[in-house]
């Protein structure tokens, strides 16, 4: 017989069998029938609960899920030397095994919350007769059981999806909650011994500040261990659960001292701790010592945390796993000492760059179009984009009136400065003017032998900069793509020694069946008319010639090879792709350069080695994925070729040479690049184990510096990558260690040796590394051009 029709006979059975008069029956025979209807009543009434009979009561928790409990745990993410980075949470969970925590904790909770936690079975029945008592009354008073509060807070006993029909009603809806809770803490009792729930209760429990579990609150509050807690401080966590937000440490420190103390006051009475002990610890201040949580808002490292989750995002869909619940522990491929170098390089070098932005604009609008003409209605364009114009549209449709005088409406805020944040007055147009106006960064470092990726940077501060500028950003890579037209004339028939003339060049083309010509100017605007080869035509970064290059061996022979090495944005191809005309990231351009480092074999940059689940078993292993896609003769010489830059007259890599790089024989090759009107710098850094790039630019692009002299690769994106090198070698325990280029991996059938002399000029340009006479200069004042 289905249950629904039990359950109705029962109650048939109930009201017929005792809806008759009390008449001859005697006082005691009243109070037996009366005792046995309340019981028949109470079991029938459970037993409806149970069932959810008519959906009036709302789904119980089956045996099943009782048996094993599901509660978020964060995953964490490790460098690869098992350094924290961060946690990915819904609830900032690390469970600890009973034995690792102090039984101070454990009497603490127990003589505070359930002084006979181990002598009843899941319920208090008079404090549970009272608490439903007085929830029929609308008083609603605490009486819960550890047990109770563990199935309140494991099970979510009193969300909506558990309501049924009779949930909709005030009074009765909490004494359903109360009676399932009662219910479901006699069934935990049956299957969990009195020490697992203790466990599992601290390891579910809200201690506010997105800290759940004991773990993380000994870690929040205390900057200690579950083993280690003073009897002060256990009193204070225990405390704060009765109400989190009420009796927080850090935000309500003198009601957390009076909570505290009336814990240490429930430990005396039942014997804990001595009247002396006591009278001491009364005496005491909280002693609170925070240890900063990861919370997803702040500091540098958020880039790598959010680059993981996006690197991450399929492998989760695929393999079932949810990266915010699941408990994983992630290990990353980043060095933590480069990580740390790399972030110090940011903030040295962009701070001061950041002044001299500000002071080569001053009080004059920076954002202007290509004959430095100051953009009209430009604010008004850009703040359509913003987030706070789409809620205001959204709320306020075409009254562009309301919407106008609320995004002028000023208002407290916190603003980002490199001293630190600043409390400040403005509206969301002033907000947006004064964000605009920054600089920012996005930098990786990468072994291209293994794959991995050393160091990530996604900008100059998470928090109020959340783009990241490694991955998500693609900007015009500059001179920076050159190599991959010198690379095509390399594998096919030249030599570094080859060489052209700087000559003005005219290249006529066809686009999207239009006819079209492209005349390319040098950087200094001067054609010298003199030969040079490859190698310094590279080096000095000359576009007449790497134009020439693009022209005899094609341009869409350059797009090939650029995809051939790791690029993997849309490449238009046309004359000025050699020049780097088209949108790539610091993440496709590290990539495709370290296909030379790696003897022609293209690795995929990887974030994360392998992955463990809660219980500490290896899930997944990474591999990186790999083609060869240059013979070794080919992807050496190339390497050759980047030292030009340092090593050839008017290289643009010599700026270097005022940083401490060189130190040991170290040996840099490298290439600069500068988009159109300095919108963007770049630089590209090898080194016999690492590709380092950094990209420099504003978030709008018509937003840079007007000069070749501040606003060049050389200038913006260079210096990070010497202060990172310069770090790294002075930090003994750094595994970036100065080195020599590799020799030649294969034998070398092309001339390649033909190093260009130094010539004393006589020029009083600034801005050229062409006016650097005699010897290799100590100091460069006046750097290359692209």
């Amino acid at each position: 017989m289905p249950i629904a029709e039990r359950i109705k006979e029962q109650f048939i059975y109930f009201f017929t069998q005792y809806n008759t008069p009390y008449i001859g029956l005697n006082a005691r025979a009243k109070k037996v029938l009366a005792v046995k209807l309340l019981f028949e009543f109470a079991m029938l009434f459970v037993l409806a609960l149970e069932v959810n009979f008519l959906g009036l009561f709302g789904t119980s928790i089956p045996i099943s899920k009782l048996k094993n409990p599901e509660f978020a745990i964060a995953s964490e993410v490790y460098t690869a030397d098992s350094v924290l980075i961060g946690k990915y949470y819904k609830e900032n969970r690390s469970p600890v095994g009973f034995d690792k925590i102090d039984t101070t904790i454990i009497k603490a909770l127990i003589a505070t919350e359930d002084a006979r936690f181990y002598n009843h079975f899941g319920i208090d029945p008079l404090a549970s007769l009272a608490v439903i008592y007085y929830s029929a009354k609308g008083d609603n008073r605490g009486g819960s059981t550890i047990t109770q509060q563990l199935v309140k807070n494991l099970f979510k006993t009193r969300k909506s999806g558990a309501r049924g029909l009779l949930g909709r009603v005030p009074v009765i809806r909490t004494v359903i909650y109360k009676v399932k809770e009662i219910v479901t803490a006699i069934k935990i009792e049956c299957l969990y011994s009195k020490n697992e729930i203790i466990n599992m209760y601290l390891n579910t429990v809200d201690f506010g500040n997105n800290s759940f579990g004991i773990k993380v609150a000994c870690r929040q509050y205390f900057n200690t261990s579950t083993d280690s807690l003073k009897i002060d401080q256990a009193a204070t966590l225990v405390g704060m659960l009765k109400a989190p937000s009420n009796y927080n440490p850090l935000r309500k420190p003198q009601a957390s001292l009076q909570r505290r103390n009336v814990v240490l006051g429930q430990m005396f009475k039942y014997n804990i701790i001595q009247e002396r002990a006591y009278d001491s610890l009364i005496q005491l201040k909280l002693n609170i010592s925070p240890k900063k949580i990861d919370n997803g808002n702040d500091d540098n490292g958020n880039y790598l945390r959010v680059a993981v989750s996006n690197y991450l995002r399929k492998w989760c869909k695929e393999n079932n796993y949810d990266l915010y619940a699941d408990g994983l522990k992630i290990y990353t491929t980043i060095d933590s000492r480069l990580q740390h170098h790399a972030e110090e390089a940011v903030q040295e070098h962009m701070r001061p760059l950041q002044r001299l932005f500000d002071q080569h604009w001053k009080n004059q609008i920076p954002w202007r179009d290509e004959n430095d003409k100051e953009i009209p209605n430009f604010i008004e364009k850009l703040v359509k984009r913003t987030t706070a114009y789409q809620q205001l549209k959204k709320k306020f449709g075409t009254n562009a009136d309301t919407i106008q005088a609320l995004l002028m409406l000023p208002k407290r805020m916190k603003v980002f400065t490199y001293k630190g944040e600043k409390d400040t007055t403005f509206s969301s147009i002033d907000s947006l003017i004064y964000y605009i106006k920054f600089l920012n960064t996005g930098m990786m470092s990468f072994e291209p032998t293994t794959g991995y990726v050393k160091a990530w940077v996604g900008g100059i501060n998470y928090k109020y900069f959340k783009y990241d500028h490694v991955k998500q950003m693609r900007r015009q890579a500059g001179s920076t793509f050159k190599p991959f037209a010198y690379l095509t004339a390399i594998d096919n028939g030249y030599s570094p020694c080859d060489k052209f003339v700087d000559k003005a060049v005219t290249i006529n083309y066809v686009e999207d069946g239009e006819k079209k010509t492209w005349s390319p100017h040098n950087s200094d605007w001067v054609f010298t008319g003199r030969e040079m080869t490859l190698r310094r035509a590279m080096g000095k970064s000359v576009n007449s010639v790497t134009a020439q290059v693009t022209e005899k061996l094609g341009w869409d022979k350059v797009k090939e090879y650029a995809q051939k090495c790791g690029i993997t944005s849309e490449l238009k191809a046309v004359p000025s792709i050699c020049l780097g005309s088209n949108d790539v990231s610091v993440w496709e351009m590290v990539g495709a350069y370290g296909t030379f480092l790696n003897k022609g074999i293209h690795t995929e940059p990887m974030l994360v080695t392998r992955i463990y689940n809660s219980k500490g078993e290896l899930i997944h292993e990474f591999l990186p994925e790999t083609k060869k896609v240059l013979s070794e003769e080919t992807a050496w010489l190339m390497l050759h070729m980047f030292r030009g830059g340092i090593e050839e007259p008017g290289g643009t890599s010599q700026a270097l040479w005022a940083f401490d790089v060189f130190k040991n024989g170290n040996e840099i090759g490298g290439k600069t690049g500068t988009s159109s009107n300095h919108s963007d710098g770049w630089y590209m850094g090898i080194t016999s184990q690492y590709i380092t790039g950094v990209w420099v630019g504003a978030s709008e692009r018509s937003i840079h510096f007007r000069t070749s002299s501040l606003g060049e690769g050389a200038r913006t994106a260079l210096p990070i990558f010497a202060k990172y090198v310069e770090h790294c070698f002075n930090d003994p325990k750094c595994s970036f260690k100065p080195s020599k280029f590799p020799k030649p991996f294969t034998k070398i059938t092309k001339k390649y040796n033909c190093p260009t002399p130094w010539e004393r000029t006589d020029t009083l340009r600034t801005d050229s590394l062409s006016s650097v006479a005699g010897e290799l200069p100590v100091l460069i004042d006046s750097l290359g051009t692209e």
